[in-house]
This record gives structure tokens, C-alpha cells and sequence, in this order.
């Protein structure tokens, strides 16, 4: 039902949409700069997305287009920021799968309503977490790692950007699938966390594919698992949890840009559409594609049915899993 509301307010609000389609290039675009906010600290995947984005819409457009991070409580303060900005342009959320399919579930007195205050845009990649660890760890496949926290109950830790972020749910859905009981860290972004999971304060975690790549490709940590129901073309010798004896395991992290409430049509129209040719740039796919990040691009109304999908989705997990923040 909330999915259905979700792009049904959606596709009203976009009710122009057809008719802008024709002026898309013509269409008005900000004169001012433009600022795509982050809810994570720099290093982390959000922050990778967005900076690719940036550096390529400041030429198309040109205007300065930067990079703002505010870090907190797994994005959320970010995506509270940006709902109360000017629905002018000038200021874009490169979300995620933490503010805008999980918080929802969990926070109860969230500060926004992601059908009412949000104008999706585009979705930028999905990406697989990967379950990595230090080289030093003698459990480095997930039947060992399985074995591990059944030995060891509620010891084992696993480090997250933030409660209620994609890693923490992963860990939570983790958990319920094999039955088992473990530590979570919360962090204040992937990359402290990734600091620490390298030094070895910290044992695991389903970082995001994105920002683990750079640390698994000079040996400084190990990849065990995926977990998206198939692999990566980034990492095709990495197999998925799924295959491992979890029939079914999801759990991908997602990018996508929004605006405030109430953009003006014809220039969600032409941002749309920019921000595919942006995409489709040969350098950006190349770039994504080494991260993981796959199925990006599409129309705005793709992307808001594919953000209801994912809060119904994850909310069953919320409900299912027990989690608190």
C-alpha cells in the first residue's frame, strides 16, 4: 500500500512530465551552483557516486556542482537537510538505501516523508555488499564465519557506517538467516569504519562494494562473499551468500539522486535526462562498473517505483529482525 501511494504521488507530481519532454533541452536548469549533499563522511560509497556525478554535471551544466557532506545516523540528517531546501535545483540528496528505503522502518519520528518530501530524479547503481575482513582472520569463508559466531555468541563484530545504514542490515538479515548472534558496530561512516576493520579493532563487515573495492584490491582486506542474488561483474570470483547456503540472500545497496518536493517538472525532465547521458559516459560506466555498480539510469518514475519496492521490502526485514536503533 505504501509503495502504491509512494508512485501514485509520485507520477501526479510528474503529471507534466510528457508534455516537458519536447522542451526537455530547452527546459530550465539552475544558474546558480549546485550542491549534491551526502550523508556519509568522504571514502565512502555514497561519497564516490556523488563525486563522479559532480565533476561531470559541472561541465554539462556549466556551473560549479560540489560535493557537501554531512555525516549522521546512516544519512538521515542529510536527506532532513535537503527536504527543507528550495525546490529550485540548487540543492540534490545523492541518497541511498539507508535515508530513504530503511530509516523509514526504524525511526518512527523520522523528520520527513520520503513520498512527500523528496522529487526522485534517477537511480545511479546498485551495488552488492561485500562481506570482507581482515587477512589476519582465521574465518575467511561464510561456513566458517557461520561457525565462528555460533561458537562465539554475540562477540563477534561486525562494523557498519551507521546504525540503521545497508551494511547493518545486512549484518541484521545475516544474523536471521544463520541463526546466529553477533556484535554490531556502529560507525560514523564506511571510511572510519575501514580504518579500523584494517587495524583490526573490528572483525567484519558488509561494506559496500564501492568503497571496499580499493582496500580488497591492495590486499588489505579479503572479500569472502556478495550479496546480490548473482555476482558482480566487478568480482565474478567472489561468490554470493545465496550460493553459500542462503537461497534467496539480498542485500544491495542502492544510489540515486532526489531533489526537494515539488521540483518543477520540465526540469526534472531534462535533469533526468542529463543525468543518463552522464551515465552512459563511457569514463562514469567504466568508473561505476569497477565499484560494482550496476542497473543505473531510467526514467524519474522507474526510480520512485523502485524506491517503494524497496521500503516494503526492507521494512518486513525491520519488523521481522526486531531491529532497533
Amino acid at each position: 500500500m505504501q509503495r502504491r501511494r509512494f508512485i501514485a504521488s509520485t507520477l501526479a507530481a510528474s503529471a507534466a512530465l510528457p508534455f516537458a519532454t519536447v522542451r526537455a533541452q530547452t527546459a530550465p536548469l539552475p544558474t546558480a551552483p549546485v550542491r549534491i549533499v551526502v550523508g556519509f563522511p568522504p571514502g565512502g560509497g555514497t561519497d564516490v557516486m556523488a563525486r563522479v556525478m559532480a565533476q561531470k554535471l559541472a561541465t554539462l551544466w556549466g556551473v560549479p556542482v560540489t560535493v557537501e557532506n554531512k555525516a549522521g545516523a546512516g544519512g538521515v540528517i542529510a536527506a532532513e537537510y535537503v527536504a527543507k531546501q528550495p525546490n529550485n535545483g540548487t540543492t540534490l540528496l545523492m541518497t541511498n538505501i539507508s535515508n530513504h528505503a530503511i530509516a523509514p522502518a526504524l525511526y518512527p519520528t523520522l523528520g520527513y516523508v520520503v513520498e512527500r518530501d523528496f522529487t526522485p530524479l534517477v537511480l545511479v547503481g546498485v551495488t552488492p555488499n561485500l562481506l570482507i575482513c581482515n587477512p589476519s582472520k582465521p574465518a575467511r569463508t561464510v561456513k566458517d564465519l557461520v561457525a565462528l559466531c555460533r561458537d562465539k555468541p554475540g562477540t563477534v563484530t561486525f562494523g557498519s557506517s551507521g546504525a540503521g545504514a545497508s551494511q547493518h542490515l545486512a549484518i541484521e538479515l545475516f544474523k536471521l538467516r544463520a541463526g546466529v548472534d553477533a556484535l554490531h558496530v556502529p560507525y560514523r561512516g564506511s571510511g572510519p569504519m575501514l580504518t579500523d576493520l584494517i587495524g583490526g579493532q573490528i572483525d567484519y563487515s558488509f561494506e559496500t562494494m564501492t568503497s571496499a573495492t580499493p582496500h580488497v584490491a591492495s590486499g588489505k582486506l579479503v572479500a569472502i562473499a556478495q550479496t546480490r542474488p548473482r555476482r558482480s561483474k566487478a568480482h565474478p570470483e567472489v561468490p554470493t551468500v545465496a550460493e553459500l547456503g542462503f537461497p534467496g540472500f539480498d542485500a544491495s545497496t542502492w544510489y540515486g539522486l532526489v531533489g526537494p518536493a515539488q521540483m518543477n517538472a520540465a526540469m526534472v525532465q531534462r535533469m533526468n535526462e542529463d543525468f543518463n547521458r552522464v551515465l552512459a559516459m563511457p569514463d562514469v560506466a567504466e568508473k561505476l562498473a569497477s565499484y560494482g555498480a550496476e542497473d543505473g539510469g531510467g526514467s524519474a518514475a522507474k526510480f520512485a517505483e523502485f524506491i517503494g519496492t524497496e521500503k516494503d521490502k526492507w521494512a518486513k526485514v525491520v519488523k521481522e529482525a526486531k531491529v532497533t536503533v
